[in-house]
């Protein structure tokens, strides 16, 4: 089982955090999510998740510093993720989101942030973000 690295965004406006909405025909498709993706074969995940938010939502961005590191192993997909979730901010200028290549995308506040709606790798992370939304 192959372990891949993923650079997360937590990216936090007014209050709210992004999120994306995983596309029909995707592993765990309809779950929401920060956005993000695969770092490939020697790409700084800073640059990778820069080059995510480009592709995925249109927006130019800023990787800061590392707010959480997790492993999750989906046995159900024969793969495993180590997710580097990095504090993310838009460049001044940078477009509106749009959702180029996610099934959607949303700024939800703490309250939203059932973890029942996101992949199992991604949850450990929603309580230090909600704390980050003022929703402990």
């Amino acid at each position: 089982m192959n372990t891949m690295l993923v650079a997360a965004a937590v990216v936090i406006e007014e209050g709210r955090v992004l999120l994306t909405q995983r596309k029909a025909g995707t592993h765990l498709a309809g779950a929401w999510e920060f956005p993000g993706g695969k770092v490939q074969a020697g790409e700084d995940p800073r640059d990778a998740l820069c080059r995510e938010l480009a592709e995925e939502l249109g927006i130019d961005a800023t990787a800061g510093e590392i707010l959480d590191v997790t492993f999750h192993r989906y046995d159900d997909a024969g793969k495993a993720v180590l997710l580097l979730f990095f504090e993310a901010s838009r460049t001044r200028g940078s477009a509106e989101p749009r959702a180029i290549d996610v099934a959607a995308f949303k700024w939800a506040r703490g309250a939203d942030l059932d973890p029942a709606h996101f992949p199992p790798a991604d949850v450990a992370v929603l309580v230090k973000v909600r704390r980050r939304l003022g929703a402990v």
